[in-house]
Protein backbone atom coordinates (compact mmCIF):
# COMPACT_ATOMS: atom_id res chain seq x y z
CA UNK A 1 0.00 0.00 0.00
CA UNK A 2 2.89 2.63 -0.78
CA UNK A 3 0.31 4.83 -2.33
CA UNK A 4 -1.41 5.34 1.18
CA UNK A 5 1.41 5.17 2.70
CA UNK A 6 2.98 8.38 0.88
CA UNK A 7 -0.54 9.88 0.79
CA UNK A 8 -0.69 9.77 4.46
CA UNK A 9 3.48 10.96 4.52
CA UNK A 10 2.53 13.95 2.27
CA UNK A 11 -0.70 14.95 4.36
CA UNK A 12 -3.36 14.34 1.77
CA UNK A 13 -4.72 12.28 4.01
CA UNK A 14 -4.88 13.95 7.15
CA UNK A 15 -5.13 11.87 10.60
CA UNK A 16 -8.73 10.21 11.71
CA UNK A 17 -9.71 10.36 7.65
CA UNK A 18 -11.50 7.32 6.59
CA UNK A 19 -9.90 5.39 4.08
CA UNK A 20 -11.56 3.34 0.89
CA UNK A 21 -13.67 0.28 1.73
CA UNK A 22 -11.43 -2.93 1.46
CA UNK A 23 -14.22 -3.29 -2.10
CA UNK A 24 -14.05 0.02 -3.12
CA UNK A 25 -10.12 -0.30 -3.65
CA UNK A 26 -10.18 -3.43 -5.03
CA UNK A 27 -12.40 -2.47 -7.67
CA UNK A 28 -10.44 0.72 -8.08
CA UNK A 29 -7.43 -0.57 -8.28
CA UNK A 30 -8.50 -3.97 -10.20
CA UNK A 31 -6.51 -6.32 -7.04
CA UNK A 32 -8.22 -8.93 -5.47
CA UNK A 33 -10.00 -7.98 -2.00
CA UNK A 34 -7.47 -9.87 -0.06
CA UNK A 35 -4.50 -8.05 -1.43
CA UNK A 36 -6.31 -5.42 0.10
CA UNK A 37 -7.08 -7.15 3.21
CA UNK A 38 -3.12 -8.10 3.65
CA UNK A 39 -2.64 -4.48 2.99
CA UNK A 40 -4.34 -2.87 5.46
CA UNK A 41 -3.19 -5.48 8.14
CA UNK A 42 0.32 -4.55 7.45
CA UNK A 43 -0.38 -0.60 7.61
CA UNK A 44 -2.08 -1.42 10.94
CA UNK A 45 0.49 -3.47 12.20
CA UNK A 46 3.17 -0.38 11.31
CA UNK A 47 0.74 1.84 13.53
CA UNK A 48 0.14 4.16 10.56
CA UNK A 49 -3.74 3.26 10.19
CA UNK A 50 -6.27 1.97 12.66
CA UNK A 51 -9.10 -1.01 12.36
CA UNK A 52 -12.55 0.29 13.90
CA UNK A 53 -14.93 -2.35 14.13
CA UNK A 54 -17.84 -2.10 12.08
CA UNK A 55 -16.43 1.41 10.67
CA UNK A 56 -13.93 0.18 8.70
CA UNK A 57 -10.48 1.62 8.29
CA UNK A 58 -8.73 5.23 9.24
CA UNK A 59 -5.58 7.09 9.17
CA UNK A 60 -3.88 6.90 13.27
CA UNK A 61 -4.51 10.22 14.97
CA UNK A 62 -0.54 9.38 15.67
CA UNK A 63 1.41 7.73 13.30
CA UNK A 64 4.72 9.12 13.89
CA UNK A 65 6.63 7.47 16.33
CA UNK A 66 7.55 8.78 19.42
CA UNK A 67 11.12 10.43 19.44
CA UNK A 68 13.61 9.55 21.66
CA UNK A 69 16.03 11.34 23.20
CA UNK A 70 19.18 8.86 22.49
CA UNK A 71 18.41 8.80 18.88
CA UNK A 72 19.93 12.35 18.91
CA UNK A 73 22.94 11.29 21.66
CA UNK A 74 26.02 12.44 20.55
CA UNK A 75 27.69 8.73 20.09
CA UNK A 76 30.87 10.35 18.33
CA UNK A 77 31.53 12.53 21.62
CA UNK A 78 30.78 9.67 23.72
CA UNK A 79 33.34 8.43 26.20
CA UNK A 80 35.87 5.77 24.47
CA UNK A 81 35.35 2.47 26.32
CA UNK A 82 33.97 -1.11 25.83
CA UNK A 83 30.09 0.35 24.65
CA UNK A 84 31.49 3.06 22.42
CA UNK A 85 33.03 0.37 20.07
CA UNK A 86 29.93 -1.69 20.23
CA UNK A 87 27.42 1.56 18.97
CA UNK A 88 29.40 2.43 16.59
CA UNK A 89 29.78 -1.52 14.96
CA UNK A 90 26.11 -1.74 15.53
CA UNK A 91 25.04 0.97 13.59
CA UNK A 92 24.33 -0.05 10.46
CA UNK A 93 24.74 1.65 7.61
CA UNK A 94 25.85 0.30 3.63
CA UNK A 95 28.78 3.12 3.69
CA UNK A 96 30.12 2.03 7.16
CA UNK A 97 33.31 0.97 7.15
CA UNK A 98 34.46 -1.49 10.38
CA UNK A 99 37.79 -3.02 10.63
CA UNK A 100 37.38 -2.20 14.35
CA UNK A 101 34.72 -4.48 14.86
CA UNK A 102 34.60 -8.56 15.51
CA UNK A 103 32.94 -10.56 13.28
CA UNK A 104 33.05 -11.50 9.42
CA UNK A 105 31.84 -9.77 6.76
CA UNK A 106 27.72 -10.98 6.18
CA UNK A 107 28.57 -11.97 2.66
CA UNK A 108 31.25 -14.39 4.31
CA UNK A 109 28.70 -15.98 6.30
CA UNK A 110 26.85 -18.98 4.34
CA UNK A 111 23.06 -17.08 3.99
CA UNK A 112 22.14 -19.74 1.68
CA UNK A 113 23.03 -22.75 3.78
CA UNK A 114 21.24 -20.97 6.71
CA UNK A 115 18.06 -20.48 4.33
CA UNK A 116 17.88 -23.86 3.42
CA UNK A 117 18.14 -24.89 6.31
CA UNK A 118 15.23 -22.85 7.41
CA UNK A 119 13.34 -24.39 4.72
CA UNK A 120 14.16 -27.77 5.75
CA UNK A 121 13.19 -27.12 9.28
CA UNK A 122 9.79 -25.70 8.38
CA UNK A 123 8.61 -28.37 5.87
CA UNK A 124 9.74 -31.19 8.73
CA UNK A 125 6.65 -31.86 10.97
CA UNK A 126 8.63 -33.14 14.15
CA UNK A 127 10.58 -30.37 14.15
CA UNK A 128 9.92 -27.77 17.30
CA UNK A 129 9.15 -24.35 15.75
CA UNK A 130 6.90 -23.43 18.89
CA UNK A 131 7.55 -24.94 21.89
CA UNK A 132 9.88 -24.27 24.82
CA UNK A 133 12.78 -26.21 24.77
CA UNK A 134 14.43 -28.76 27.67
CA UNK A 135 16.33 -27.35 30.08
CA UNK A 136 19.52 -28.50 28.50
CA UNK A 137 18.96 -27.71 25.54
CA UNK A 138 18.05 -29.23 22.04
CA UNK A 139 19.70 -33.04 22.72
CA UNK A 140 21.13 -33.74 19.64
CA UNK A 141 22.60 -30.60 19.22
CA UNK A 142 24.48 -31.32 22.40
CA UNK A 143 25.41 -35.04 21.31
CA UNK A 144 27.02 -33.21 18.42
CA UNK A 145 28.68 -30.99 20.30
CA UNK A 146 29.90 -33.84 22.86
CA UNK A 147 30.99 -35.49 20.01
CA UNK A 148 33.27 -32.28 18.55
CA UNK A 149 34.47 -31.67 21.95
CA UNK A 150 36.15 -35.33 21.97
CA UNK A 151 37.53 -34.70 18.70
CA UNK A 152 39.06 -31.73 20.25
CA UNK A 153 40.31 -33.86 23.15
CA UNK A 154 37.67 -32.84 25.77
CA UNK A 155 35.26 -35.26 27.75
CA UNK A 156 32.13 -33.92 27.73
CA UNK A 157 29.23 -36.39 28.01
CA UNK A 158 25.77 -33.97 26.77
CA UNK A 159 24.38 -34.13 30.14
CA UNK A 160 27.63 -31.74 30.73
CA UNK A 161 26.59 -29.16 28.06
CA UNK A 162 24.08 -26.14 28.36
CA UNK A 163 23.12 -24.97 25.50
CA UNK A 164 22.50 -20.61 25.25
CA UNK A 165 21.95 -18.25 23.57
CA UNK A 166 25.02 -16.85 22.69
CA UNK A 167 28.84 -16.99 23.94
CA UNK A 168 27.71 -13.99 25.80
CA UNK A 169 24.40 -15.24 27.47
CA UNK A 170 27.02 -17.84 28.27
CA UNK A 171 29.35 -15.47 30.05
CA UNK A 172 26.58 -13.75 31.50
CA UNK A 173 25.14 -17.18 33.20
CA UNK A 174 28.58 -18.10 34.59
CA UNK A 175 29.38 -14.75 36.41
CA UNK A 176 25.74 -14.97 37.84
CA UNK A 177 26.25 -18.32 38.81
CA UNK A 178 30.22 -17.62 40.59
CA UNK A 179 30.51 -14.43 41.43
CA UNK A 180 29.17 -11.92 43.94
CA UNK A 181 29.52 -8.21 43.78
CA UNK A 182 32.56 -7.38 45.33
CA UNK A 183 34.65 -10.33 44.41
CA UNK A 184 38.08 -10.24 42.51
CA UNK A 185 37.88 -11.45 38.84
CA UNK A 186 40.86 -11.79 36.29
CA UNK A 187 41.13 -10.66 33.04
CA UNK A 188 43.90 -10.66 30.36
CA UNK A 189 45.43 -6.88 29.78
CA UNK A 190 44.61 -6.54 26.72
CA UNK A 191 41.23 -8.66 26.91
CA UNK A 192 38.50 -8.66 24.61
CA UNK A 193 36.68 -6.09 25.39
CA UNK A 194 32.90 -7.48 26.28
CA UNK A 195 34.55 -9.52 28.64
CA UNK A 196 35.12 -6.28 30.75
CA UNK A 197 31.87 -4.78 29.92
CA UNK A 198 30.05 -7.89 31.23
CA UNK A 199 31.95 -7.88 34.23
CA UNK A 200 31.73 -4.01 35.66
CA UNK A 201 27.88 -4.69 35.04
CA UNK A 202 28.36 -7.51 37.76
CA UNK A 203 30.06 -5.13 40.14
CA UNK A 204 32.99 -7.17 40.66
CA UNK A 205 36.82 -5.55 41.12
CA UNK A 206 38.57 -6.44 37.95
CA UNK A 207 41.92 -6.89 37.94
CA UNK A 208 44.23 -7.16 34.77
CA UNK A 209 47.01 -9.77 33.75
CA UNK A 210 49.38 -8.36 31.32
CA UNK A 211 49.33 -10.55 28.41
CA UNK A 212 52.06 -11.73 26.32
CA UNK A 213 52.67 -13.88 23.01
CA UNK A 214 52.96 -16.94 24.75
CA UNK A 215 49.32 -16.52 27.23
CA UNK A 216 49.32 -14.35 30.77
CA UNK A 217 52.38 -13.59 32.47
CA UNK A 218 52.43 -15.91 35.09
CA UNK A 219 54.89 -14.16 37.57
CA UNK A 220 51.86 -11.36 37.11
CA UNK A 221 48.99 -14.02 37.97
CA UNK A 222 50.65 -15.61 40.46
CA UNK A 223 51.28 -12.60 42.76
CA UNK A 224 47.70 -11.23 41.67
CA UNK A 225 46.27 -14.31 43.28
CA UNK A 226 48.23 -14.24 46.12
CA UNK A 227 47.68 -10.29 46.65
CA UNK A 228 43.51 -10.84 45.63
CA UNK A 229 42.44 -14.29 45.85
CA UNK A 230 40.22 -13.96 42.69
CA UNK A 231 36.97 -16.44 42.20
CA UNK A 232 37.49 -16.75 38.92
CA UNK A 233 39.97 -15.89 36.15
CA UNK A 234 38.50 -15.17 32.40
CA UNK A 235 40.66 -15.83 28.84
CA UNK A 236 40.67 -16.54 25.48
CA UNK A 237 42.81 -19.47 25.02
CA UNK A 238 42.92 -20.55 21.58
CA UNK A 239 43.03 -17.55 19.32
CA UNK A 240 43.38 -14.52 21.75
CA UNK A 241 41.09 -11.76 21.23
CA UNK A 242 42.26 -8.63 20.47
CA UNK A 243 45.63 -10.09 20.09
CA UNK A 244 45.10 -12.87 17.86
CA UNK A 245 48.22 -14.31 20.03
CA UNK A 246 47.67 -18.29 20.96
CA UNK A 247 48.69 -19.72 24.69
CA UNK A 248 51.24 -22.24 24.47
CA UNK A 249 51.20 -25.24 26.36
CA UNK A 250 53.93 -24.80 28.64
CA UNK A 251 52.14 -21.83 29.53
CA UNK A 252 48.91 -23.59 29.75
CA UNK A 253 50.07 -26.38 32.24
CA UNK A 254 51.61 -23.69 34.53
CA UNK A 255 48.16 -21.75 34.45
CA UNK A 256 46.64 -24.54 35.75
CA UNK A 257 48.91 -25.15 38.72
CA UNK A 258 48.47 -21.60 39.88
CA UNK A 259 44.59 -22.09 39.29
CA UNK A 260 44.84 -24.92 41.47
CA UNK A 261 47.05 -23.87 44.42
CA UNK A 262 45.16 -20.99 44.58
CA UNK A 263 41.41 -22.39 44.07
CA UNK A 264 40.34 -20.52 40.55
CA UNK A 265 37.36 -20.91 38.36
CA UNK A 266 39.10 -20.58 35.19
CA UNK A 267 36.92 -19.51 32.05
CA UNK A 268 37.90 -20.78 28.66
CA UNK A 269 35.97 -18.78 25.91
CA UNK A 270 37.13 -20.29 22.82
CA UNK A 271 34.43 -19.28 19.90
CA UNK A 272 36.76 -18.65 17.84
CA UNK A 273 38.28 -22.04 17.94
CA UNK A 274 37.32 -22.65 14.43
CA UNK A 275 39.51 -20.12 12.30
CA UNK A 276 42.60 -22.42 13.78
CA UNK A 277 44.22 -24.65 11.59
CA UNK A 278 46.14 -26.56 14.06
CA UNK A 279 45.14 -25.44 17.53
CA UNK A 280 47.13 -26.28 20.69
CA UNK A 281 45.74 -28.05 23.36
CA UNK A 282 42.47 -26.44 25.38
CA UNK A 283 42.49 -25.91 28.93
CA UNK A 284 39.37 -28.09 29.08
CA UNK A 285 41.52 -30.75 27.72
CA UNK A 286 45.04 -30.49 29.98
CA UNK A 287 42.36 -30.21 32.62
CA UNK A 288 39.30 -32.53 32.51
CA UNK A 289 36.89 -30.20 32.69
CA UNK A 290 37.82 -30.36 37.13
CA UNK A 291 38.34 -26.35 37.36
CA UNK A 292 37.78 -24.71 33.52
CA UNK A 293 34.55 -24.24 32.30
CA UNK A 294 34.69 -24.28 28.48
CA UNK A 295 32.75 -21.88 26.05
CA UNK A 296 31.82 -22.21 22.84
CA UNK A 297 29.74 -20.11 20.18
CA UNK A 298 28.69 -19.85 16.60
CA UNK A 299 27.77 -16.39 16.59
CA UNK A 300 31.09 -14.99 14.72
CA UNK A 301 31.46 -18.28 12.39
CA UNK A 302 27.91 -18.90 11.05
CA UNK A 303 25.55 -16.18 12.03
CA UNK A 304 24.96 -13.55 14.49
CA UNK A 305 21.48 -13.55 13.34
CA UNK A 306 21.21 -17.33 14.43
CA UNK A 307 23.17 -17.06 18.19
CA UNK A 308 23.50 -19.88 19.97
CA UNK A 309 26.43 -20.80 22.15
CA UNK A 310 27.11 -23.61 24.70
CA UNK A 311 28.79 -24.34 28.62
CA UNK A 312 30.98 -27.47 29.30
CA UNK A 313 30.94 -28.10 32.64
CA UNK A 314 31.61 -30.81 35.59
CA UNK A 315 27.86 -32.05 36.39
CA UNK A 316 27.80 -30.21 39.79
CA UNK A 317 28.53 -26.79 38.13
CA UNK A 318 26.21 -27.56 35.24
CA UNK A 319 23.38 -28.50 37.69
CA UNK A 320 23.89 -24.44 38.89
CA UNK A 321 24.53 -23.02 35.77
CA UNK A 322 21.22 -25.00 34.34
CA UNK A 323 19.35 -22.90 37.66
CA UNK A 324 20.67 -20.03 36.38
CA UNK A 325 19.87 -20.89 32.72
CA UNK A 326 15.83 -21.25 33.64
CA UNK A 327 15.46 -18.33 36.51
CA UNK A 328 16.87 -15.56 33.96
CA UNK A 329 16.19 -16.99 30.23
CA UNK A 330 13.63 -19.95 30.85
CA UNK A 331 14.75 -21.78 27.88
CA UNK A 332 17.74 -21.46 25.09
CA UNK A 333 16.32 -20.55 21.49
CA UNK A 334 15.28 -24.10 20.28
CA UNK A 335 14.75 -22.68 16.40
CA UNK A 336 18.52 -21.65 16.44
CA UNK A 337 19.62 -24.62 17.68
CA UNK A 338 18.44 -26.95 15.41
CA UNK A 339 19.50 -24.71 12.67
CA UNK A 340 23.27 -25.06 13.29
CA UNK A 341 22.55 -28.67 13.66
CA UNK A 342 21.10 -29.07 10.43
CA UNK A 343 24.30 -26.77 9.34
CA UNK A 344 26.49 -28.81 11.14
CA UNK A 345 25.24 -31.98 10.24
CA UNK A 346 24.46 -31.41 6.14
CA UNK A 347 28.63 -30.92 5.27
CA UNK A 348 27.86 -26.64 4.88
CA UNK A 349 30.13 -25.64 8.11
CA UNK A 350 32.62 -28.27 7.37
CA UNK A 351 33.18 -26.95 3.97
CA UNK A 352 32.34 -23.09 4.86
CA UNK A 353 34.93 -22.80 7.46
CA UNK A 354 37.70 -24.45 4.88
CA UNK A 355 36.50 -22.03 3.18
CA UNK A 356 37.22 -18.61 5.60
CA UNK A 357 40.17 -19.98 6.73
CA UNK A 358 42.04 -19.94 3.35
CA UNK A 359 40.11 -16.37 3.28
CA UNK A 360 41.29 -15.00 6.58
CA UNK A 361 44.90 -16.42 5.90
CA UNK A 362 44.89 -13.86 2.65
CA UNK A 363 42.97 -11.17 4.23
CA UNK A 364 45.77 -11.34 7.14
CA UNK A 365 48.78 -11.49 4.76
CA UNK A 366 47.55 -7.80 3.09
CA UNK A 367 46.41 -6.48 6.22
CA UNK A 368 49.65 -6.81 7.70
CA UNK A 369 51.20 -5.27 4.85
CA UNK A 370 49.19 -2.76 4.17
CA UNK A 371 49.80 -1.82 8.25
CA UNK A 372 53.52 -1.82 8.04
CA UNK A 373 53.37 0.10 5.18
CA UNK A 374 51.46 2.80 6.85
CA UNK A 375 54.18 2.61 9.43
CA UNK A 376 52.60 0.50 12.45
CA UNK A 377 54.44 -2.07 14.07
CA UNK A 378 52.57 -5.81 14.95
CA UNK A 379 52.39 -6.87 18.20
CA UNK A 380 52.64 -10.64 16.87
CA UNK A 381 52.73 -12.66 14.08
CA UNK A 382 49.39 -14.77 14.82
CA UNK A 383 48.55 -18.48 13.55
CA UNK A 384 45.29 -17.48 12.51
CA UNK A 385 41.63 -15.88 13.25
CA UNK A 386 40.73 -12.37 12.20
CA UNK A 387 42.75 -10.42 14.20
CA UNK A 388 45.92 -8.35 14.27
CA UNK A 389 46.86 -5.99 17.65
CA UNK A 390 49.25 -3.25 15.65
CA UNK A 391 50.91 -0.04 17.62
CA UNK A 392 51.06 2.74 16.02
CA UNK A 393 53.97 4.60 14.47
CA UNK A 394 56.58 6.31 16.22
CA UNK A 395 56.16 9.67 14.21
CA UNK A 396 53.01 10.80 15.02
CA UNK A 397 52.34 14.12 16.31
CA UNK A 398 52.52 14.28 20.36
CA UNK A 399 48.93 13.93 22.21
CA UNK A 400 48.04 11.74 18.82
CA UNK A 401 46.83 8.67 20.52
CA UNK A 402 44.35 5.44 19.19
CA UNK A 403 40.87 7.55 21.08
CA UNK A 404 41.97 10.56 18.79
CA UNK A 405 42.43 8.59 15.58
CA UNK A 406 39.36 6.55 16.02
CA UNK A 407 37.25 9.72 16.90
CA UNK A 408 38.86 11.06 13.65
CA UNK A 409 37.83 8.00 11.74
CA UNK A 410 34.12 8.19 12.75
CA UNK A 411 34.18 11.53 10.47
CA UNK A 412 35.14 9.32 7.64
CA UNK A 413 32.57 6.42 8.78
CA UNK A 414 35.34 4.47 9.42
CA UNK A 415 35.09 2.65 12.78
CA UNK A 416 38.32 1.50 14.73
CA UNK A 417 38.97 -0.33 17.97
CA UNK A 418 41.35 1.88 19.94
CA UNK A 419 43.52 0.10 22.46
CA UNK A 420 42.18 1.03 25.68
CA UNK A 421 38.64 -0.73 25.30
CA UNK A 422 40.76 -3.43 25.72
CA UNK A 423 43.09 -2.72 28.50
CA UNK A 424 41.97 -2.93 32.36
CA UNK A 425 45.01 -0.73 33.38
CA UNK A 426 44.63 1.93 30.91
CA UNK A 427 48.19 1.42 28.85
CA UNK A 428 47.08 0.63 25.34
CA UNK A 429 46.91 3.82 23.91
CA UNK A 430 49.34 2.99 21.60
CA UNK A 431 47.55 0.61 19.95
CA UNK A 432 44.52 -0.55 18.14
CA UNK A 433 42.67 -3.76 16.86
CA UNK A 434 42.05 -4.89 13.20
CA UNK A 435 40.22 -7.10 11.60
CA UNK A 436 41.32 -8.59 8.72
CA UNK A 437 38.70 -9.65 7.33
CA UNK A 438 36.96 -6.28 7.60
CA UNK A 439 39.94 -4.29 5.89
CA UNK A 440 39.96 -4.84 2.73
CA UNK A 441 38.93 -1.47 1.69
CA UNK A 442 41.77 0.99 0.26
CA UNK A 443 39.65 3.66 1.63
CA UNK A 444 40.55 2.20 5.44
CA UNK A 445 44.51 3.28 4.97
CA UNK A 446 44.15 6.30 2.99
CA UNK A 447 42.26 7.48 5.54
CA UNK A 448 44.37 6.62 8.41
CA UNK A 449 47.60 8.03 6.59
CA UNK A 450 45.29 11.85 6.56
CA UNK A 451 44.21 11.56 9.75
CA UNK A 452 47.05 10.20 11.69
CA UNK A 453 49.41 12.96 11.24
CA UNK A 454 47.17 15.79 11.80
CA UNK A 455 47.82 17.63 15.10
CA UNK A 456 46.51 16.82 18.31
CA UNK A 457 43.58 19.61 19.41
Amino acid sequence: MTIIRDRISAMSLMPGARLPSIRRLSETMSISKSTVVEAYDRLVAEGIIQARRGAGFYVAEKNHPPLISSDFADTHNRNINPYWVMRQSLSNTETTFRPGCGWLPSDWLPEEAIRRALRQIARNPASNISEYDEPLGLPLLRQLLSTRLREQGVTAAPSQILLTDSGTNALDLICRTFIRSGDTVLIDDPCYFNFRGLLLAQGVNLVGVPYTPQGPDLESFARLCTQYRPKLYLCNSGIHNPTGATIQPATAHRLLKLAEQHDLILVEDNIFADFHQNPPPLLAELDGLERVIHIGSFSKSLSAATRTGYIAARPDWLENLTDMKLATNFASNALSSQIIYQLLTDGSYRSHIEKIRVRLAECQTRTRQKLLNAGFKLWCEPVGGMFLWAQLPDDLPEGVDSDTIARRALDHNIVLAPGNIFSQSQTCSQFMRFNVAQSVHPKIFDTLRQIMYLPAT
